[in-house]
């Protein structure tokens, strides 16, 4: 079993979209680690570097070597989401920079974690081309991953997560069941019991919810901010510190689902 923890990448990782009453974002990295200490006898220490709205070039740069130098059992990463939704990308470049990463990972001693985030294309304009990247991105790293030392959790394959019950209102982030799925698909993948109070069969087996509709409001909101920054060569990170930035003792602690 895993003793420490460090996860890198964007929004995903960070948990954005599964927001607390006090603010801080948690999301599936932080329950992964929740999962590991409790399924664990000895103290587990967990740090995530992720931020939000970094592309997996400047991610990988930034994120990688400290992750490393951190010396933790396992790394875990997720790159590509913001690549993807931009006009031009070219997915074969963003392939073969997680499978390097994953290398450099295992030449230095960690085990590796490399996912895929969840797809919220039946939710987003321009859905249908996002659609198509991402499956033939999670093709090519399916292809291209060193096999031994990685552990490969395709998020993106999972239909259950297509559902507008595990997305936040903006559509491109997760809620709170939203990252309870995935960190059940990440625990089990790597052979943890998933906690029962987490409820995760339970939603799954529910009535799925209705196709959201894209409101005059919905742009104003999301889009249009998004495509601001876009324009501007702005990001919803910058500025901002890793939540935990250093390997930190895991305190076991309910689940509450915002």
């Amino acid at each position: 079993m895993f003793q420490s923890f460090v996860a890198i990448g964007d929004s995903f990782t960070e948990g954005v979209g599964d927001e607390l009453g006090d603010g801080r974002v948690r999301g599936w990295a932080d329950l992964v680690a929740l999962g590991l200490a409790a399924a664990s006898a000895q103290r587990v220490t967990y740090a995530n570097l992720a931020i939000r709205g970094r592309k997996l070039g400047p991610l990988i740069a930034e994120q990688l070597e400290p992750a490393i130098a951190l010396a933790p059992q396992l790394i875990s990463l997720n790159g590509g989401g913001n690549d993807i939704m931009r006009p031009r990308v070219t997915l074969e470049s963003i392939a073969d920079q997680l499978a390097e990463a994953a290398r450099r990972v295992v030449a230095a001693g960690p085990h590796m974690l490399l996912l895929s985030g969840a797809n919220p294309t039946h939710h987003l304009p321009a859905g249908r081309l996002i659609q198509k990247r991402g499956e033939r991105l999670a093709a090519l790293v399916r292809e291209r991953y060193p096999r031994d030392g990685v552990t490969f959790v395709d998020n993106w394959a999972d239909a259950t997560l297509a559902d507008i019950r595990y997305w936040s209102p903006d559509r491109m982030h997760m809620n709170a069941l939203g990252h309870a799925r995935v960190a059940s698909n990440v625990l089990l993948a790597l052979g943890c019991v998933v906690p029962t109070e987490w409820g995760v069969d339970e939603v799954a087996e529910a009535p799925a919810g209705e196709r959201s509709r894209r409101t005059a409001a919905y742009y104003r909101e999301y889009v249009l901010p998004w495509i601001g920054r876009r324009l501007t060569g702005r990001s919803s990170g910058d500025g901002r510190e890793p939540k935990f930035a250093a390997l930190t003792p895991v305190v076991p602690g309910p689940f509450i689902s915002a």
